[in-house]
């Protein structure tokens, strides 16, 4: 064959390689809402810097006629390219090809990229649309599954791991994406489950649909599985680029440091009066971190699980943060199961990649109650005091109302390792609220006394004005600084920058035994 020959086979090879399962089913994945596999890619990726890897591949097997249903690629993309400049490997799922079901060739091509993402330090996107395992190949497709999952697991913590859910994940699939950094899912095409409808009809007895057992919505408010919710394909890669912004490259280097127009020696005077003078009336914590934040710009995660606490990203002169705060507006902002898991997990999250991690703290207490104790508030409540203890990033606390009994110890309180603990003049620190305390101390003087409602009331304000402040704990030096509100932003700014040089070890182990 001679050599223009060649070059015009490989050309063709190329554009069937292109098509995918063909131009049918490209029609009805289209129909279906979705892109494919090459379109989302383009999405992501910088204008022409994707590098496809492996692009001839196809599967070995032969059982079930497997021959017959053999196309190059097998039924994934892989590659590395840009996302605003900096180098990142992905893998994206083509259910054009059988389903992009996974077999032994396809699950090689992506944990090649994994590697490859490992070796070279930077981070690795999983674009998930796939029916499952290939059943063809049998316990083939189940070890290239075991493949991607132990190399998820060696990555933890090294680069940073996002899966995307842009179509169904079911069965064992649903586990990769469980074990990465953080999972996004888009609205009406997203399905993540371990069994569908059909099995847990068969049995269970109980209807579900598709969309109401594992959609964008169920997984991002009910299970807490997947981190952020995109209204269409296009809006969830550019979540995905915006997250990156915040993220570094491996846990080597640090986040980009983004030039910041907000000075950072701005006043926030509306902060002076933001607290409510009633101790239980409720505000939106939200309002504060974003008065506080470089230009308001705060990218909240899993906004629709466990409400009472927020996590999410911001930037203080121009710095990437990891930001926790209780949310007075939803359970007063109390500590439960739910929020427990989300904060402890997003404090590793930021300590794996050496993001430096503030609190803002206005919390009463663990929620009280039957459901909870036996859900295991104890075991789960322990996973925040754990990873705020293991974390030796900078940490800093701003306590600005309630810090009661363990939650104020389980906040990064100083006890944990807090290297600047900031309090407002409005911050209450004691063992417990003023009315449960004087409940407690003066019950049976209470009782006794002739008058006993303003009796209590007296005591309750007895106890506020010696224990319901800041200035105990500051005596003690649990506080490093009582400080004005409206300073906030200067304070936090200038803790950051000093300890943009912490040196903090652990002891040698090969690793703790965190309360799972």
């Amino acid at each position: 064959m001679a050599t223009m020959d060649k070059i015009n086979d490989f050309s063709a090879r190329k554009q069937k390689v292109a098509l995918g399962g063909g131009e049918a089913r490209i029609k009805k994945q289209r129909e279906a809402g979705k892109k494919t596999a090459r379109e989302r890619i383009q999405m992501l990726m910088d204008p022409n810097s994707f590098v496809e890897i492996d692009t001839f591949v196809e599967t070995r097997s032969i059982e079930f006629d497997m021959q017959q249903k053999k196309v190059p690629g097998d039924g994934v993309v892989t590659g590395y390219g840009t996302v605003n400049g900096r180098l990142v490997y992905v893998s994206s799922q083509d259910f054009t090809v059988i389903g992009g079901s996974l077999g032994e060739m396809h699950a090689r091509k992506i944990t090649k990229v994994m590697d490859m993402a490992m070796k070279m330090g930077a981070p690795f996107i999983s674009i998930n649309d796939s029916g499952g395992a290939r059943i063809e190949e049998g316990i083939d497709a189940l070890s290239g599954f075991g493949e991607i999952f132990y190399r998820n697991t060696i990555a933890s913590g090294v680069i940073p791991q996002i899966s995307v859910i842009m179509g169904p994940c079911a069965g064992g699939a649903v586990y990769s994406p469980a074990i990465t950094d953080f999972v996004f899912m888009v609205e009406k095409t997203s399905q993540m489950f371990i069994t569908g409808p059909q099995v847990i009809k068969a049995v269970t007895g109980e209807d579900v649909t598709f969309e109401q057992l594992g959609g964008a919505d169920t997984h991002n408010s009910v299970s807490g599985v997947a981190h952020f919710k995109s209204a269409s394909e296009e809006a969830c890669m550019q979540d995905i680029k915006r997250l990156l912004s915040f993220l570094p490259d491996n846990n080597l280097s640090d986040s980009e440091l983004v030039d910041s127009a907000d000075d950072v020696n701005r006043l926030a005077s509306e902060l002076n009066g933001f607290i409510p003078d009633e101790p239980n009336k409720p505000y939106d914590m939200k309002q504060i971190i974003t008065t506080v934040v470089d230009n308001a710009d705060f990218l909240e995660v899993s906004e629709g699980f466990a409400q009472n606490i927020i996590t999410g990203f911001a930037r203080v002169n121009g710095r990437s943060i990891g930001i926790i705060a209780n949310q007075p507006q939803i359970n007063a902002g109390v500590l439960d199961v739910n929020s427990s898991d989300k904060a402890a997990r997003f404090v590793r999250v930021c300590d794996s990649f050496n993001i430096p991690i503030v609190t803002f703290t206005d919390v009463p207490g663990y929620l009280p109650g039957v459901e909870q104790e036996h859900n295991g508030i104890i075991r789960h409540g322990a996973k925040l005091l754990y990873a705020f203890s293991e974390a030796t990033v900078p940490k800093i606390n701003i306590i600005v109302r309630k810090a009661y009994g363990g939650a104020y110890i389980a906040m990064n309180s100083k006890h944990l390792g807090a290297d600047m603990v900031f309090a407002w003049p409005t911050a209450e620190i004691a063992v417990m609220g003023p009315d449960g305390a004087a409940n407690i101390i003066f019950r049976k003087d209470i009782s006794e006394s002739q008058d006993p409602i303003q009796f209590r009331a007296e005591k309750i304000q007895e106890y506020r004005d010696k224990f319901s402040n800041p200035y105990v704990a500051a005596s003690r030096g649990y506080v490093d600084d009582v400080i004005e509100p409206a300073k906030t932003r200067v304070r936090l700014a200038s803790a950051l920058e000093m300890l943009t040089s912490k040196r903090e070890s652990r002891p040698a182990k090969k690793h703790g035994n965190i309360p799972l």
